[in-house]
């Protein structure tokens, strides 16, 4: 690996200089958090998968019309994006309820929604990543009318196309997180799809046995995450059924030949 600039370091995913002006190297660790990074871990191999989902997952969903930062995948943590303005706000789709949902309004988990309902959420560690409204998005100029409504669009767009994904290999798609950036041209800005999506951001239950396939195997200390994600990443195809990720890298070792 040549040495490059690091740019930002979050719990999931480092970000490094790209080879061309506008672009990212983003690079997934298997760190694990959860409860706001009160609960650290690692899940091995974590990293390699969630980069070949999110691969995947931006790629089809870039077939049917939604931007996205993705450009292409280098190796096997690491994967080459569009540099993007981060809008300061995570957009959770649900469709069952799960987690705070269900502490907050007393919904019993697992329970399906009226219908599909998106909640926004402040992006800031310290706060807790408080949930808030769009009249906060609009009062604090995180965004714009414009922008939410395209936002809210693709949001929708998104989970329409992966719910039916899912379904087709026995994953019930229960709520997901997705985080979007702005791209300028001059003076114009769009909106377009950025981060991930993976068993980290994602609820994934067997919609047979309802197991869970995601990070809540993680949060609720029910063990067999690696399991849990190579489990995702088999039924998508992106894995042979007797065998995990072939590669995982040393993130030690990796920080050193980065030059840091």
């Amino acid at each position: 690996m040549s040495r490059r600039r690091q740019i930002y370091e979050g719990k999931a995913k480092i970000l490094y200089e790209g080879p061309e002006p506008g672009t990212l190297i983003q690079y997934f660790k298997d760190d694990a958090t959860a409860f706001n990074a009160q609960k650290k871990g690692t899940i091995n191999g974590k990293g390699v998968i969630n980069n070949r989902i999110s691969e995947y997952v931006f790629t089809r969903l870039s077939h049917i019309g939604i931007p996205t930062h993705f450009i292409r995948r280098l190796n096997m943590r690491e994967q080459l994006v569009r540099q993007v303005e981060i809008i300061p706000i995570e957009v959770v789709v649900r469709n069952v309820a799960a987690g705070s949902i269900s502490k907050r309004l007393g919904i019993p988990e697992g329970e399906p929604l009226p219908h599909t309902l998106i909640e926004y959420y402040y992006k800031d560690d310290a706060l807790g990543d408080p949930m808030i409204a769009e009249e906060h998005i609009a009062c604090f100029g995180w965004a714009s009318n414009e922008e939410m409504q395209d936002i809210s669009s693709m949001a929708i767009r998104v989970n329409d196309f992966m719910v039916g994904m899912f379904a087709a290999i026995n994953i019930r798609l229960v709520d997901f997180k997705l985080e979007f950036g702005r791209i300028w041209d001059g003076d114009y800005s769009r909106v377009i799809l950025a981060d991930e999506i993976s068993p980290d951001g994602c609820r994934l239950w067997d919609m047979v046995t309802g197991e869970k396939l995601d990070k809540d195997r993680f949060r609720r200390d029910l063990g067999g995450e690696e399991e849990a994600y190579q489990e995702v990443a088999r039924r998508l195809g992106l894995l042979d059924t007797d065998n995990g990720p072939s590669e995982v890298f040393d993130l030690s070792k990796h920080r050193k030949l980065r030059g840091k």
